[in-house]
């Protein structure tokens, strides 16, 4: 029991990219709905601070809108969607691709960051999304980019790209060729 205890304590201490990594604090989310994402920081580059954080945006997620963070400059890089959409009867074609917050988090600390987005039905149901996140310091980076292959799950990765899984939409007795995202391309709410 001894051994075992301190073979667990090594392990703890030799690999912390496996036990502190980027993650998201949803598990789920559903088909055309705006979601409310929020991305967890749990450290910096070793002893060194986090100066920015970005995260990518597959193709399959789009209106998204980051969350202002005190004490942060946000900025976001836009570029083509895979699929336009339709908000308030214009097609949209560009996107939000990256999201990036400027700031300076002790490495000691941990943190959030928030966007919304809404994950549509390009993304298989049933399947885990993968949303890379990227951490930079003055001298460094913690990359949380990696997605599984076949065969693999998150546990295998030393920085697994943090993930959630995505649920068909709730059929309310439309057809499946009506297109919701009228009602959330433009939200009040959360």
């Amino acid at each position: 029991m001894k051994t075992t205890l301190m073979t667990l304590a090594a392990l703890a201490f030799s690999a912390p990219a496996a036990f502190a990594h980027a993650t998201l604090e949803q598990r789920e989310v559903t088909h055309n709905v705006r979601e409310r994402m929020v991305v967890r920081i749990p450290h910096g580059c070793g002893d060194e601070a986090t100066l920015r954080v970005r995260v990518a945006i597959p193709d399959g997620i789009n209106a998204v809108q980051p969350m202002v963070k005190a004490g942060w400059e946000l900025s976001v890089v836009t570029g083509p969607l895979a699929e336009p959409y339709h908000s308030h009867g214009t097609e949209i074609t560009e996107g939000v691709r990256e999201i990036i917050w400027e700031g300076e988090l002790p490495s000691e600390f941990y943190d959030e960051f928030i966007f919304r987005a809404r994950f549509t039905e390009a993304l298989p149901a049933g399947e885990l999304v993968h949303i890379p996140v990227v951490q930079e310091c003055a001298n460094g980076a913690e990359r949380w980019i990696e997605i599984p292959a076949d065969g693999q799950s998150a546990s295998d990765l030393a920085y697994p790209a943090p993930a959630v899984m995505v649920l068909p939409a709730a059929d309310h007795g439309h057809s499946h060729g009506h297109s919701h995202s009228h009602s959330y391309g433009h939200s009040h709410g959360n």
